[in-house]
């Protein structure tokens, strides 16, 4: 199983694709900003370019780190840990290759990748930033906000991930 490492970098731009419609005023943008105690002031006082470089680099992070929960074949190499799969010509590698010709491409589709994505949101990304948000003294609706973002945007990302075969 290799890393699709294009497929790495496009899912890496859903963060920001998503954040630009999740987070504009029309859409949950005025909410978060109230919740989050954000203002204009600090908007324009801040460098944009510094923290859309920055969350980049940790959107590509991520969907590197995604890909391992969403296809499943990677984990085949994990069952023969420590022994000579790469030769076709011995017993193990000629099952592994057996495996991996039946089922090398099984529940690589967008829906399945969304469905761990989403599993992935719910139970990482929720943990977490529920955590921050309450010793941070923020509300309900702050972690709803946040959190809805990360658990739909996993989801797209872990649909990408798996289908891009």
């Amino acid at each position: 199983m290799q890393i699709n490492f294009l497929a790495v970098l496009i899912s890496s731009l859903i963060p920001m694709v998503l954040g630009f419609v999740w987070y504009n005023p029309k859409v949950f943008g005025n909410a978060w900003m109230t919740a989050s105690g954000m203002t204009d002031e600090k908007i324009k006082n801040s460098n944009m370019a510094v923290i859309f470089a920055v969350s980049f680099v940790l959107a590509i992070m991520l969907a590197f780190s995604l890909q391992f929960m969403v296809i499943h074949q990677f984990h085949v190499k994990s069952l023969f840990f420590k022994q000579p799969i790469d030769n076709a010509t011995t017993e193990i590698g000629a099952l592994y290759k057996t495996i991996m010709d039946q089922f090398g491409t099984s529940y690589r589709t967008f829906k399945h990748g969304v469905f761990h994505g989403v599993i992935g949101g719910f139970f990482m990304a929720l943990p977490i930033l529920g955590t921050n948000a309450m010793f941070e003294r923020k509300g309900f609706k702050y972690i709803a906000i946040n959190v809805g973002y990360w658990i739909v945007c996993l989801g797209l990302m872990g649909g990408l991930l798996s289908a891009w075969a």
